[in-house]
C-alpha cells in the first residue's frame, strides 16, 4: 500500500482477507466463541461483557510483544524482519565509515577502488553487433523482438559501465578531475554496492555488487546462447531486463498461430517436477519453461506438487521449473490453486504497474486465505 491507500488488487486482497477472517458477525457468536489466536499459553478472544476494570485486566494479561502467528504469519516473519533491519543498519554504518587512506602498510582506499574497477572492467564483454543479429533473424517473431530489445538494453548498460570505469581510472591517477558522479561510483565500489549510474540502466535489483556481477555474467551467457542456438528450452526469467515482455510475447505468438483474440487470452501456469534445466526433454511449441523463481511465505512440496508451510529458519525457497502455457481465458478453469503474484524483487513493489511480472497459480490443499495471511509471493531477484 502507498500512503494508506490500496494501490493494486493484491493489496485489496490482503485487506479483504483480514476483514473476512478477523472481523464479522462471528465475533459475537455466544455459542461458538471466536479465537483470534490460541495456544497453550495465550488466548486472544473477545472478552465477555463486563466492566471497564474487567476489560483492562484482560488487556493486561496480553504480552507486550506479539508473535507473528497472532497476525496469521509464520514465525519466520520475525527472522525476515530483523534480517532486513540488520542489513539496512549495516549499509548505513558502511556509509558512515571514514574515507581517509588506510594506514599500517595496508592497501589505500584509492588502490582498492582501482583494483575493483579493473576487475569489473575485465569482466565486461564485448557489445552485441545488433545489425548483424537483426540480419540473421530476418523478420523476428514476438520472442525474438524481446531478444532484440534485451540486447539493446544490455549494450547500453555495458557501454555505461565501461565509460564510467575508464573515467574513474583516469580520475584516480589525476588525469581528470573527480566529479560528483565519479565520487559516488568510487564510494559504491569501495562499499561493495551497485553504483547508482548502473542501477538506472539495469533491471530492478537489491543485490550487492558481487552478487550483481555474477547475475550480470550469467545474463550475458543466456543472451549469447539465445542468439547462437535459438530460444532456450528453459528461460531464466530473472536474467531479463523487462521479464513481463517475454510472457506477453508468449501469449502473442500463440494467438497468432491459433487465431485467438489477444485480449481474451491469458497464461496457465503449472509447477513441474523438474529442478534442473537438463531434465527438460524439449522446448514447448507454445509457451515456455521458466526457472529462477523464489518462493517466500511458503515452501514447496515436491512429492505432492503443492504449497506447504515454511520450514523453520528457511525464508526463501527456489521453486522448481515453472511451465507457462498461453490459453484462452474462457477455457481456463482452476480449482485448489492460489493465485500468487510474481514480483521483480523481494520488496514487492508494484508502483504504477511496474514490478509485478505475472500471476502464477500454485496448487494447494489449504484455503487461499491461509496463504494470503502468510504473505506468499514469488520473486525473480533475491538479494543474494
Amino acid at each position: 500500500m502507498y500512503g494508506g491507500r490500496v494501490s493494486d488488487s493484491f493489496d485489496r486482497r490482503i485487506l479483504t482477507t483480514y476483514l473476512d477472517e478477523y472481523l464479522g458477525d462471528f465475533l459475537f457468536d455466544t455459542f461458538q466463541p471466536f479465537h483470534f489466536f490460541q495456544n497453550e499459553e495465550l488466548d486472544y478472544v473477545v472478552p465477555a461483557q463486563g466492566s471497564r476494570d474487567a476489560y483492562a485486566k484482560m488487556i493486561n494479561t496480553l504480552p507486550l510483544y506479539q508473535t507473528p502467528e497472532v497476525f496469521g504469519l509464520h514465525a519466520n516473519a520475525d527472522i525476515a524482519y530483523y534480517t532486513g533491519a540488520t542489513k539496512e543498519l549495516w549499509v548505513n554504518l558502511i556509509d558512515l565509515q571514514p574515507r581517509s587512506a588506510g594506514g599500517g602498510g595496508g592497501m589505500s582506499r584509492e588502490d582498492y577502488i582501482g583494483t575493483v574497477a579493473k576487475d569489473v572492467l575485465d569482466k565486461i564483454p564485448e557489445l552485441f553487433d545488433m545489425p548483424v543479429i537483426k540480419k540473421q533473424l530476418g523478420i523476428p517473431s514476438p520472442t525474438q523482438v524481446v531478444l532484440l530489445q534485451e540486447l539493446d538494453r544490455f549494450n547500453i548498460l555495458a557501454k555505461t559501465m565501461k565509460s564510467t570505469l575508464k573515467q574513474l581510472q583516469k580520475a584516480l591517477i589525476g588525469e581528470i578531475g573527480m566529479s560528483n558522479e565519479l565520487d559516488m561510483l568510487a564510494t559504491a565500489l569501495f562499499n561493495g554496492l551497485l553504483p547508482g549510474a548502473w542501477a538506472k540502466k539495469t533491471a530492478a535489483t537489491e543485490k550487492k555488487l558481487g552478487a550483481w556481477m555474477l547475475w550480470f555474467e550469467r545474463r550475458y551467457r543466456q543472451y549469447v546462447d539465445w542468439v547462437e542456438n535459438g530460444e532456450p528450452a528453459v528461460m531464466w526469467l530473472s536474467g531479463l531486463h523487462i521479464p513481463e515482455t517475454y510472457t506477453a510475447a508468449l501469449v502473442q505468438a500463440a494467438c497468432r498461430d491459433k487465431g485467438w483474440p489477444l485480449d481474451k487470452s491469458t497464461l496457465y501456469t503449472k509447477v513441474t517436477r523438474y529442478t534442473d534445466p537438463s531434465e527438460v526433454p524439449e522446448k514447448l511449441q507454445h509457451g515456455a519453461y521458466i526457472q529462477g523463481l523464489y518462493l517466500e511465505g511458503a515452501s514447496w512440496d515436491l512429492e505432492r506438487s503443492m504449497l506447504k508451510r515454511q520450514d523453520p529458519k528457511v525464508l526463501v525457497t527456489e521453486l522448481p521449473i515453472l511451465q507457462v502455457i498461453p490459453v484462452e481465458g474462457s477455457k481456463l478453469k482452476l480449482q485448489n490453486t492460489f493465485k500468487t503474484p510474481v514480483y521483480v524483487t523481494q520488496s514487492r513493489r508494484n508502483a504504477m504497474g511496474v514490478g509485478l511480472v505475472f500471476e502464477a497459480d500454485l496448487a494447494t490443499s489449504e484455503h487461499s486465505s491461509h496463504w494470503v495471511l502468510q504473505g506468499v509471493a514469488l520473486s525473480l531477484n533475491i538479494d543474494q
